[in-house]
């Protein structure tokens, strides 16, 4: 009878545990935790709490053990034992004492910065706010930590570790955006990204290959705009906001308007900005030994049928640079019951024509050499799917689908001073993507993350002058194959994080690309080619293998050894005739992806509202580069070019390179509401073939600042700096424009700035910021044009 009962007993307890609900709460909010992922140690059982903090433990054994996992929590281990006395009721701690943020850039899930052995940069919404950026590449040079080169205003080419443009790799919302046609030289496409829809960017150093593919050789720069949200009770809720904008150094007005409506199942974010900016005025406080650099004395106007070169009376005014700009963003998100949810995104950017201002003050014989030099409209849109699905299985705890389909149209315009032909060359590419990324946790220690990622280009190039005064229109070649190209990529991840111990964090990984590319010639009756179609096949195979330590009391230490890798692309190996002066560049069937090799170990300790410094060193070894070098068509090493005979060049797998560099970053809490920070990074690069410097190196840089927050009053004061470079030091390619340079090189330079911001109410807000103070004139390295002078930036802030 004794054992009767006890079996029965155990029976119903049995079936009850089976059957229980758990409720899963924070420890010091006492509030429901959402999408806390439960699993049976050793086993592939598992629930996921619903927004009420609930799962039903249906299957799980009564002898086994729990894994209680979240990304804003410390993973937990419970006994069944445990949990019955607990009345199934467990409370979660957020240990965030010695721990930096959240961040999703390493492998595209929630991890702990803490955790990571890369190094890597946050911008939060509350920081870009404050900066009041006028487009995104100014937001990445806020901080001072990524260096942005511009050719013109309407532009921006970040500069991280020694590499720019296609080494370095664009993410929106989980989708990459270079796209077939990125070149090597200094890119603007970032400014497609609307700086007042994005929530959050993370900015990853070095090479991120594994996770990311190609292009990804000097870093990642990600981005998150703003995610819809679910409504808490059953009612519609409505929040909108916005803001307008002013600053003077370049007349410019922008403004944004949002608004989100939310219910328990469904939600929609709609946000639209539009900026208009006039020429830009450069600082009239220059060195005494450079009174006149960078002064625009004159320019080129149309007047009636004939060009003429006109005296300008305010030579601060870089004539012209002028352009507009404006962003939409959708974003819808619904969810099927707790463990699925859907959402679908449509981003939209264009612009006005926009000068290309480094062109435009060149000189021919001591004469403006362009008439007209600008790019066309800018366009890109973007619709993107998206499913997440977050029930623990064998396979996976998480998976992320995401289908994406992107349109680019880009162009470009030049005219000769006197010359009545316009040439016309125009580019649209069509990118269809779909990742696959998972995240399965295995046992108690240790974490798969791993996915798919397949990505196809569909470029089509069209070309043509036109007389302005007839407007007969004539052949012209185009920048890239008339036929049109195709370019494709397959790719498989696994990346595996390891705790060896409480203490010690051992994370690898590794990656295979498979990359296709195929373009055709069409018309040869401007150029006789030796063959009318290149295609091109390359594999990639890129690994990772990283240590964190984590002593105590904040302090980190992590090492890392990775590479990188860039495929071939179309602008690399297709391009046809793309000239400089005395120079034409001709297609490379031949061409193999280049390496990055890269080995850095960073320390880092972090006190809890106090003090934090981050130092990371780094070398990177770069093989097989793609570098420009002498070539011959059709057995000719020079052709006729344009009525020139011109040297042959083509992109080729000759260079090797080294990159090292160091970046130290620091913050003090004083006292509370009153804080300093500093940071400063070097980085020296060399050609090892030719003994020469790197094109994308520039010298060191960094700020220094302090803020306060006292009240409603957010105040920053800041000194941003750059370092100098002589002229015999800058890379060839950059000897070769001597007019964006004063005879010494880069001068040194710094500037002085105040950031304000003051809550007007819990809704309206003000900010009112002062850059480069003493109107000091400089050009940052590698620009086509001055950066602002004394500039006053206001604007006007609501939530709703």
């Amino acid at each position: 009878m004794i054992r009767f009962t006890i079996g029965f007993a155990l029976f119903i307890l049995t079936f009850s545990l089976k059957a229980q609900t758990i409720m899963v709460i924070d420890k010091t909010t006492q509030k429901p935790i959402e999408l806390v992922t439960i699993q049976e140690r050793g086993t592939d059982k598992g629930a996921v709490t619903d927004k009420a903090g609930r799962a039903k433990l249906k299957g799980f054994s009564t002898e086994g053990e729990l894994i209680f996992r979240h990304p804003s929590y410390r993973a937990t281990l419970i006994k069944y034992k445990e949990l019955v006395r607990m009345g199934f009721r467990v409370e979660l701690k957020e240990d965030i004492t010695e721990m930096d943020g959240v961040v999703v850039s390493a492998n595209r899930w929630e991890q702990y910065q803490e955790e990571i052995p890369q190094q890597i940069v946050e911008f939060e919404k509350e920081d870009i706010a404050l900066a009041e950026p006028a487009t995104t590449a100014d937001m990445l040079s806020s901080n001072s930590q990524v260096f942005v080169q511009k050719s013109q205003l309407g532009g921006g080419s970040p500069m991280i570790r020694g590499f720019a443009a296609n080494g370095l790799l664009i993410v929106i919302d989980g989708v990459r955006m270079n796209n077939a046609v990125y070149r090597s030289g200094n890119l603007q496409n970032i400014i497609s990204l609307d700086p007042a829809s994005i929530e959050k960017a993370e900015v990853v150093f070095g090479p991120s290959s594994v996770v990311y593919g190609s292009d990804a050789l000097g870093g990642v720069m990600d981005f998150h705009t703003k995610e819809p949200s679910f409504s808490d009770s059953e009612y519609l809720g409505i929040s909108s906001g916005g803001f307008g904008r002013y600053s003077s150094a370049s007349g410019a007005i922008s403004g944004n308007y949002n608004i989100e409506f939310s219910l328990p199942n469904f939600s929609s974010f709609s946000s639209v900005s539009y900026r208009k900016f006039s020429d830009l005025r450069t600082g009239s406080r220059r060195t005494d030994e450079f009174p006149d650099f960078g002064k625009r004395l004159e320019y080129i106007e149309r007047q009636g049928n004939t060009d003429i070169i006109v005296q300008n009376d305010k030579p601060n005014i870089q004539r012209p640079s002028g352009y507009d700009q404006y962003n939409v963003l959708q974003k819808f998100k619904w969810r099927l019951g707790s463990f699925m949810d859907f959402s679908y995104s449509f981003h939209y950017s264009g612009s006005s024509d926009i000068h290309r201002y480094d062109r435009l003050i060149e000189k021919e014989n001591n004469v403006l050499k362009n008439a007209e030099w600008y790019y066309g409209p800018q366009l890109w849109q973007m619709h993107a799917f998206q499913s997440n699905f977050t029930y623990p299985n064998t396979f996976f705890d998480r998976l992320r689908l995401t289908t994406a389909i992107q349109f680019v149209e880009e162009s470009r315009h030049d005219r000769r001073f006197q010359s009545e032909i316009l040439r016309n060359r125009k580019e649209k590419v069509n990118i269809l993507s779909l990742n696959v990324d998972a995240y399965k946790s295995l046992g108690f220690s240790n974490e798969l993350y791993y996915g798919l990622e397949m990505a196809t280009n569909k470029v089509e190039f069209s070309a043509f002058t036109e007389n302005i005064m007839t407007k007969e229109i004539g052949a012209l070649s185009t920048r890239y194959p008339d036929g049109g190209s195709d370019y494709s990529s397959a790719a498989a991840y696994l990346s595996i994080k390891n705790n060896l111990s409480s203490r010690l964090i051992l994370n690898s990984g590794v990656r295979y690309t498979f990359t296709k590319l195929k373009s055709k010639f069409e018309d040869d009756t401007l150029y006789n080619f030796p063959y009318n179609e290149i295609k091109l096949s390359n594999g990639a195979l890129t690994g990772n293998l990283g240590l964190v330590f984590n002593p105590g009391n904040g302090w980190k230490f992590n090492t890392l050894v990775s590479s990188g890798f860039r495929a071939p692309n179309v602008d690399d190996v297709a391009k046809v005739f793309d000239s400089e002066p005395g120079a034409v560049v001709v297609p490379n069937t031949e061409a193999k992806p280049e390496y990055s090799y890269n080995v850095e170990y960073g320390i880092s300790r972090s006190i809890k509202d106090k003090f934090s410094f981050n130092f990371v060193n780094y070398f990177s070894f770069l093989r097989d580069a793609l570098v420009r070098r002498p070539f011959t068509f059709n057995g000719q090493s020079q052709i006729e070019y344009d009525d020139v005979l011109s040297n042959v060049f083509a992109e080729q797998n000759v260079g090797e390179a080294y990159i090292w560099g160091v970046s130290l970053y620091g913050n003090w809490n004083i006292q509370k509401g009153l804080s300093m920070n500093a940071s400063i990074t070097y980085t020296k690069g060399e050609d090892k073939i030719n003994n020469e410097p790197l094109r994308h190196v520039p010298p060191i840089f960094g700020e220094a600042g302090m803020s306060m927050t006292q009240g409603k009053l957010t105040s920053s004061f800041l000194i941003k700096f750059n370092g100098g470079i002589a002229f015999n030091d800058l890379a060839p390619s950059e000897q070769a424009k001597p007019h964006l340079y004063t005879a010494d090189g880069v001068l040194p330079w710094y500037t002085i700035n105040i950031y304000n911001s003051y809550k007007l109410s819990d809704y309206y807000s003000i900010n009112f910021n002062l850059e480069n103070i003493l109107d000091t004139h400089y050009r940052p390295y590698s620009s086509g044009i001055s950066a602002p002078g004394l500039n006053a930036v206001i604007s006007f802030r609501a939530s709703f």
